[in-house]
């Protein structure tokens, strides 16, 4: 299996509406790691890394969000390996 990372940005109304919270148990669900990081812009930057198929699991995922959030834009770009401990949120 091939490991990457990738960081995503994504866009809407995606900041208190537990959108970290839920990336973050689905990123664990995925048996990924990184991070979701709220953004002053009102965005949330994710950074994933694992199974190539799980990254793009949560990609899609990231696509809609949580019930409670409403994602108008989705951009990401993968990035060289980082060895990280756990799914944070930041």
């Amino acid at each position: 299996m091939s490991h990457i990372c990738v960081r995503a940005t994504v866009s809407g109304r995606v900041q208190g509406v537990g959108f970290r919270f839920h990336t973050a148990h689905e990123g664990l669900r995925l048996s990924l790691t990184g991070f979701a990081k709220n953004e002053t812009d009102g965005s949330v930057t994710v950074l994933m890394c694992g199974e190539e198929q799980n990254v793009n699991a949560l990609l899609s995922w990231l696509e809609v969000g949580p019930p409670t959030a409403s994602v108008t834009k989705l951009v990401h770009h993968q990035e060289d390996w980082k060895a990280i401990d756990g799914f944070s949120i930041q």
